[in-house]
């Protein structure tokens, strides 16, 4: 895995082989970014499930304002700091359950104007997340989602969203949400 474009471009991100993870392809991040990077620069972003942070660090070197990272897992932590050393940023980095985060997040007052939702297959994270997202009200007004899973049935939300692109890569389906 590697920086695709931006200031930190060309470098090497560590990985981590935990059982029902999988990190986001190049070839797969690349389109992905070419439909988001208008909506990236001075921009506010949570990477949920977070994994090596591939997709948040991408968005850094894209320009986003800020990105913190969650995820539950040590393994990910630690991997998401050693990526974030490579390229000498210093950002919030949670290990967390989702539901704990966003409830956090909520408390915070904060929100996002991105969400990427990368939870690990075989789960209904993604449904759950959503509503977490839309009941806490996380997202800015002209915010999205993307979300990413292997069956568009577990990409389920309610009609506060509406779909704004979608794409599958493979196995890989991208459902790009924002708010109605």
């Amino acid at each position: 895995m590697k920086i695709i474009q931006g200031k930190y471009k060309g470098t090497n991100l560590s990985g981590f082989d935990i059982v029902g993870t999988r990190p986001t392809m190049d070839r797969v991040k690349e389109s992905l970014f070419a439909i988001i990077q208008e909506q990236i620069p001075h921009k506010n972003i949570l990477d949920l499930f977070a994994g090596s942070g591939n997709l948040g660090i991408e968005a850094l070197s894209m320009g986003s304002e800020d990105v913190v990272f969650v995820d539950n897992n040590k393994v990910a932590i630690n991997t998401i700091k050693k990526n974030l050393a490579k390229i000498k940023e210093n950002k919030l980095v949670l290990n967390m359950d989702y539901n704990e985060a966003l409830e956090y997040f909520y408390n915070q007052g904060k929100k996002f104007d991105i969400i990427f939702l990368d939870p690990p297959y075989n789960t209904n994270y993604i449904e759950h997340s959503l509503s977490l997202i839309e009941n806490y009200n996380l997202l800015n007004s002209s915010g999205i989602v993307v979300c990413e899973s292997d069956d568009l049935s577990k990409i389920k939300y309610s009609t506060s969203f509406i779909e704004y692109k979608s794409r599958k890569y493979g196995q890989k389906n991208v459902v790009i949400l924002k708010k109605k």
